[in-house]
């Protein structure tokens, strides 16, 4: 494998850093959050917690394996989300528009690594995951507002 560029492990370190502040991060087992959620959106919202842990560990890895050093922000607090205050209702759009948000930025990263096989193929799983989580996301968000 080539070199990779300086562009190539900082568009990583990008989406590294985009997944260790993401919201996802306070929706997983045991959440506060989730007390409302019935038992199906739960366990897709702690599945989706999980990809996102299982996708900062391949970013890590990746950069590891380039050269680089991973940018690892500390992690986000939950009061500065104001989390608390929000009702399952509003969060749900909110989890919507932050995965579509992480698409677009992994879609953004392609056109950077386009020239590294491996980087892209993991980026692309990454993307196939994040939009089977975002339907589920869709269909749940749907089926709690048809239930007003």
């Amino acid at each position: 494998m080539s070199t990779p560029s300086v562009a190539t492990i900082d568009a990583i370190n990008s989406l590294l850093e985009a997944e260790a502040n993401s919201i996802f991060n306070f929706v997983g087992a045991g959440s506060p959050y989730l007390e409302q959620a019935s038992p199906q959106t739960r366990r897709s919202l702690e599945e989706m917690r999980r990809h996102l842990d299982q996708h900062e560990r391949e970013l890590i890895e990746l950069i590891h394996q380039l050269g680089g050093a991973p940018s690892i922000p500390p992690p986000p607090q939950a009061e500065d989300q104001y989390l608390s205050f929000l009702s399952l209702r509003f969060l749900l759009p909110k989890l919507v528009e932050a995965k579509e948000l992480m698409i677009q930025r992994h879609e953004n990263a392609l056109r950077v690594v386009s020239g590294n096989p491996k980087v892209t193929q993991v980026l692309q799983r990454h993307i196939d995951e994040m939009r089977a989580d975002l339907e589920i996301l869709r269909k749940s968000t749907a089926e709690l507002l048809a239930h007003r």
